[in-house]
């Protein structure tokens, strides 16, 4: 591979700095982050979005880890947000929309954007942005009583604003961004109860559920977790809650696995055994020969349902690839890691802007059916700066190392 091969390191550097380039854009005067347009312009139509404002806390402050001389400050831009706009100053937590002129459309709270905060205030505190210490106590002190369930070893999804009722809803994303947060939680910290639950929530839902399913992962549960593999049959594009398996979440799912094993002092042997099953299940039913880009989601015998090709699902199969042949040496990983990175250079980059396209068809145009605009730089961030990293400590520490 050349330098200037597609998935290459000084390949991926300069696309990482275009892609920060345009994500500065969503910087807004009042607080917090906006969603953008296709051409980087603030999208008014949209509401303040918490997992948006968390993730690009997330990414200015692995930004700034990296080098980035202005990032700190729009690190700390967010943490402000994150402690004011969407902050409950009643009951504690964040609420999942606040509109421009600070009401608040819903009031439940998500384990999915609270993740986040937790992803966020610990990179911003590996960082050194303002106010993160405070971010992240309260964030761990949240999701550790508010979220984390004892005793079924997962974490559940959504809470009445004052806490009082939990919804009977259980989900596997929420609780794969948790296993995401408590790795990086557990580094920053140096508290081992996170990775002792995120081994503990992989465990049940994929060394359990997935293994069960031939390793599709079940993504929705009543309240005993009790798989419902028909929930969201009528709505199959739900951007959240889609119906069926989602090969782009086996493949995230296996990237955080091998992160587990690479910081437990004794890996178990199930987890790269889950990790290789996950992306081999995912690749048989999503990867076409005659066709590029994956589909997002697929019924239970892996024929494809919605057949759009998302911005994200080709980020996480590349990172997968990209740790699955870190971690087992197998060449069969960095052929198909070779072949996304060509995909994702072809397709996915809008090269007059910098930012990745978040929905194309099959036949690779733009399209809108999900996703519209260029709202979010996490996942194409990680797979432009993660590979360059070894598999542990997360990124904030080892970037932070760097520094």
């Amino acid at each position: 591979m050349t330098q200037s091969d597609p998935g290459s390191p000084a390949w991926r550097h300069e696309a990482r700095a275009k892609l920060l380039a345009f994500s500065r854009q969503s910087w807004r005067q009042e607080g917090g982050f906006f969603w953008l347009d296709d051409s980087g312009t603030p999208d008014r139509d949209k509401v303040l979005e918490l997992w948006i404002n968390a993730r690009m806390t997330y990414v200015f402050s692995l930004a700034h880890l990296a080098g980035d001389d202005d990032a700190q400050r729009l690190a700390g831009h967010g943490v402000r947000a994150l402690s004011t706009v969407f902050h409950d100053e009643v009951n504690g937590g964040w609420y999942d929309r606040v509109e421009f002129d600070g009401d608040v459309p819903e009031r439940t709270k998500g384990c999915y954007g609270h993740a986040f905060v937790l992803l966020a205030a610990a990179s911003a505190k590996a960082a050194g942005a303002d106010g993160a210490d405070d971010l992240l106590t309260e964030a761990a002190r949240i999701h550790g009583q508010k979220f984390w369930d004892p005793d079924e070893g997962r974490c559940v999804e959504e809470v009445s604003e004052d806490w009082s009722t939990v919804d009977g809803y259980r989900g596997a994303n929420s609780n794969m961004h948790s296993v995401e947060a408590y790795l990086v939680a557990a580094d920053v910290t140096g508290d081992d109860v996170w990775r002792r639950r995120a081994l503990s929530i992989c465990e049940r839902i994929i060394g359990i559920h997935a293994r069960a399913h031939e390793w599709r992962i079940p993504e929705h549960y009543d309240h005993d977790w009790t798989p419902l593999p028909s929930y969201n049959e009528d709505q199959p594009a739900d951007p959240f809650r889609p119906f069926g398996s989602t090969p782009g979440h086996a493949f995230e799912w296996a990237r955080l696995l091998l992160q587990l094993a690479a910081g437990l002092e004794s890996p178990r042997p199930w987890i790269e055994e889950a990790a290789e099953a996950l992306f081999a299940q995912a690749v048989d039913d999503a990867v076409s020969d005659e066709e590029p880009g994956l589909p997002y989601t697929t019924n239970w015998h892996g024929e494809p349902i919605v057949e759009e090709r998302f911005h994200w699902v080709i980020a996480e199969a590349v990172l997968a690839a990209e740790a699955l042949h870190t971690w087992t040496g197998k060449q069969i990983y960095a052929g198909l890691a070779e072949r996304w990175w060509s995909e994702i250079d072809e397709h996915y980059i809008d090269h007059e802007t910098g930012a990745w396209h978040h929905e194309l068809s099959p036949a690779m145009h733009q399209t809108t059916r999900t996703w519209r605009g260029k709202p979010d730089a996490y996942h194409a961030f990680n797979a432009l700066t993660l590979p360059d990293l070894p598999l542990a400590p997360s990124a904030a520490l080892t970037l932070g190392a760097g520094a």
